[in-house]
């Protein structure tokens, strides 16, 4: 019978080994793009049979969310489980939010996956997909808590939060993220950002504020 501390190592071992085919998937996926990787090809990285690579994902689908999840979920939650408090200062939490959002998306990793998600879904849906289902929509969800909450204090008109939610986004980012993507963005400093955010965010109030 195992005693704890043994049973223990073998749970560090095995998150240890998660962790680097995470690592090489990462790696692989970013390098080759989804249709090009496998999990034979993966195997081969991590100098191991392709049968202990499936002890952990079940498929290259299962393993490419988990990959989305570990580059993404670790800073989406450090947004979300922070955001800032609905009071008196509306305007400023809406900028404070937008700020750490829309630097959040522009993020070299979190760019990296939007620009391999976009080449790939054409041919292959399930990506965008996967994509949409383990990020984006999530936190959607989460923002639309919040736009909720904002609607029952009186901040914000009454409306549809998931439409308010999804509308604040698209605000926040504005002409950015596709600057972004193509690779044209210009450097800015923390000022210019904030003046950026804060025009979406009274776009935003003008329409949905009370």
């Amino acid at each position: 019978m195992s005693s704890l501390p043994t049973a223990i190592a073998e749970s560090a071992r095995s998150e240890q080994r998660r962790r680097a085919i995470l690592d090489v998937a990462s790696q692989a996926f970013l390098e080759d793009g989804f249709a090009a990787t496998s999990m034979s090809s993966i195997a081969a990285r991590l100098g191991g049979s392709k049968g202990t690579l499936y002890n952990y994902f079940r498929s290259k689908e299962e393993l490419f969310a988990a990959f989305m999840t570990d580059v993404c979920g670790s800073r989406a939650n450090a947004l979300f489980d922070n955001l800032p408090p609905i009071g008196e200062d509306w305007r400023n939490a809406l900028i404070d939010l937008g700020v750490n959002f829309t630097g959040f998306i522009m993020s070299e990793p979190v760019t990296a996956i939007h620009r391999l998600v976009v080449a790939e879904a054409d041919r292959f849906p399930e990506v965008g997909r996967l994509f949409y289902e383990s990020g984006p929509k999530l936190g959607e969800v989460r923002l639309a808590d919040y736009m909720e909450r904002a609607i029952a204090e009186g901040l914000l008109r009454p409306c549809d939060p998931l439409r308010a939610a999804r509308r604040y986004k698209d605000l926040m980012l504005g002409d950015l993220y596709n600057r972004r993507q193509w690779g044209v963005a210009e450097p800015m400093d923390e000022a210019e950002m904030r003046a950026i955010v804060a025009e979406g965010v009274d776009i935003f109030l003008a329409y949905f504020g009370r």
